[in-house]
């Protein structure tokens, strides 16, 4: 799912508009604090929604500007 940060929270927590319009909230991955990836207001971001609270999820990727949709490559796999 395709999401904008609006807040930015203490503990890097952030909350998400996604483009269907909900707000959840969101984590940065592990990949993203281990590279020190810096993320504000505005900045376009991928997420994954947890299957358990559909109000929380986790931000896997940041969009840099102007940056188009990437394709997803799941374990490797060719996209289908």
């Amino acid at each position: 799912m395709f999401g904008s940060i609006k807040q930015v929270f203490p503990s890097t927590t952030f909350s998400v508009e996604l483009d269907n319009g909900h707000v959840i909230l969101a984590h940065i991955a592990g990949r993203l604090r281990r590279h020190r990836i810096k993320i504000l207001p505005g900045d376009r971001v991928e997420i994954e929604v947890s299957p358990y609270d559909l109000t929380k999820g986790r931000i896997v990727y940041r969009y840099r500007a102007g940056e188009e949709r990437r394709n997803p490559q799941r374990n490797g796999q060719a996209p289908s």
